[in-house]
């Protein structure tokens, strides 16, 4: 742990989905653009132990790091916004408290005692809390608490803050309360009552905000800046306007003009350096202002909830950033490409097939694959959409109808994708797949290697099968080769078609990887050659 230990919590009030995860990350970049050693953490208040069960229609992408854990997607805001790798200290669940203080009471640490919300889940929360800042060296932490003020499962969490209010000096610890300023469509006018009831909430349970950020479709006016700081008790300068912004990467230079960083690090006690943001404000300028377009389709399961593929969106604009590219995203169903066919794909420049699970839209994403491959189209398939690639190549280029995955096809007579003999049977589901971050080698002279410009690689997985390497040989015969392989020889990381503009596939998730600053390789070579492709 640093030589401070400084807490700031983030909550939020009316409605969920205001952003808390953006001005928590937003937080983050502000303070480390003044040197200051930050660190995020995203409280879930659901009980399970992590994300990687859940639905994305409930709960978005999941999101993985480093080190293996399956997060809520705002932990990809935070390593995208302060460009460093978190983990698993960085994301807690009521299913990880829970478990904890559970299998302590089995364990017979608390015997003679009756377990209890107070003291115990709450000293276990606080635990949790203060070790993101031992586990990361950092000496001050921003909190993100999910969902809103009183949901019946925040409340040992907000209990948990408001004793830490009183343990620790006061300023140690700050609260910025997020809440909504709605405008009424019948007479055009902000409402500010919504934020003083949902304060008044978070006053019930003894906690004050020290901020509160309005959100709102339009200006502040000061009148009502006035208004929120005198029904909700906080300075009239620490009412901060939230304003809609056509990007996300603008929120950290909009709380910058509202002095907002200058504000918190005084409420901190902390000393105000002076912060550099040129190089964000240059990718937000490339971002507002690109030169050119292309149109890049995304052939996937869930492509009416756009943030099932929220890395990949945003690891597709950290590349076409830095090209001065706006990349215009067509939004194409799997399904949609099973009913049409090839037809669906017209007009693409390029052909992009995400990671997902299930056997929906299979056959579709096959049919993206195999058209990209015949038409010359730049593709780029992620993890199941690597996996479609092989079956569609086995089929089409190899003459095995039913090639398949075991996932899809149990008795397929050519399972090119396959459980590995020492996986075994899959009983449970939760965090039981290849996760987290493995090496690779690179295969000299392969575009793979070119773009990464090394010999070895460490890239984050997620899933369960795998190219079958009893194949390997009959495929580079006709020229899908692998371009990545575990250091043993073993697993595929990544094939590419030798006669073909841009046709990748790897078993890994880059997008994790990608930041505004710092655009990952494989987009970046993939949004060139849709550039080169569309100039065609």
């Amino acid at each position: 742990m640093g030589a401070l230990s400084k807490y700031v919590f983030v909550t939020g009030g009316v409605v969920s989905g205001l952003g808390k995860g953006v001005v928590t990350a937003s937080l983050g970049c502000l303070l480390q653009a003044r040197g200051v050693a930050v660190t995020l953490q995203k409280i879930d208040p659901y009980l399970n132990v992590d994300a990687g069960t859940m639905n994305p229609y409930e709960h978005g992408e999941v999101f993985v790091t480093r080190d293996g854990l399956e997060t809520d997607l705002d932990v990809g805001h935070y390593e995208r916004f302060l460009g460093q790798d978190l983990g698993a200290a960085n994301y807690l669940t009521t299913g990880q408290v829970y478990w904890n203080v559970i299998g302590r009471e089995r364990h017979g640490d608390y015997l003679g005692h009756t377990v209890q919300v107070i003291p115990h889940i709450t000293d276990e929360i606080k635990r949790l809390i203060r070790g993101v800042l031992a586990a990361t060296g950092a000496e001050v932490v921003v909190v993100e608490v999910g969902g809103t003020v009183g949901d019946i499962e925040g409340l040992p969490y907000l209990e948990a803050i408001r004793q830490l209010r009183d343990e620790l000096p006061r300023q140690d610890v700050s609260v910025v309360h997020l809440s909504y300023v709605p405008v009424l469509s019948t007479t055009g006018e902000l409402k500010t009552k919504p934020t003083q009831h949902s304060v008044k909430e978070l006053r019930a349970v003894g906690i004050q905000p020290d901020f509160v950020v309005a959100r709102c479709p339009v200006p502040l006016p000061e009148g009502l800046r006035a208004k929120i700081a005198l029904f909700c008790d906080v300075a009239p300068d620490h009412v901060i306007e939230g304003r809609d912004l056509v990007s996300i990467y603008e929120v950290p230079l909009a709380l910058r003009e509202e002095g907002f960083d200058v504000k918190l690090l005084a409420r901190l006690g902390l000393p105000v350096h002076s912060g550099d943001l040129a190089a964000w404000e240059s990718f937000v300028n490339r971002l507002r202002c690109p030169s050119r377009a292309v149109r890049i389709g995304i052939v996937g399961k869930y492509v009416e909830l756009r943030d099932a593929y929220l890395s990949i969106v945003e690891a597709l604009h950290h590349a076409g950033a830095a090209l001065e590219t706006k990349v215009d995203i067509a939004w194409v169903p799997a399904a949609r490409v099973e009913e049409e066919g090839e037809g669906a794909l017209d007009g693409l420049a390029g052909i992009l097939v995400p990671g997902g699970f299930g056997e929906r839209g299979i056959e579709g994403k096959v049919l993206a694959a195999g058209y990209a491959r015949r038409a010359g189209v730049p593709f780029f398939g992620i993890c199941l959409g690597m996996q479609c690639a092989v079956i569609a190549f086995a089929r089409e280029v190899l003459g095995w109808p039913r090639a398949n995955s075991t996932e899809f096809d149990p008795g397929t007579p050519h399972p090119v994708i396959d459980l590995l003999p020492e996986q075994g049977k899959v009983t449970a589901k939760g965090g039981t797949m290849r996760l987290g971050e493995y090496p690779a080698v690179l295969a000299p002279g392969s575009l793979v290697h070119r773009l990464y410009g090394q010999d070895e690689i460490a890239e984050r997985h997620r899933h369960r099968y795998e190219f079958n390497p009893k194949y390997l040989s009959a495929f580079a015969a006709v020229g899908l080769r692998p371009s990545a392989l575990s250091p043993d020889g073993r697993l595929v990381e990544a094939m590419e078609a030798v006669d073909h503009p841009w046709y990748v596939g790897v078993q890994y998730h880059p997008e994790f990887r990608s930041r505004p600053l710092r655009p990952h390789p494989l987009f970046l070579g993939f949004v060139q050659a849709c550039l080169a492709s569309s100039s065609r």
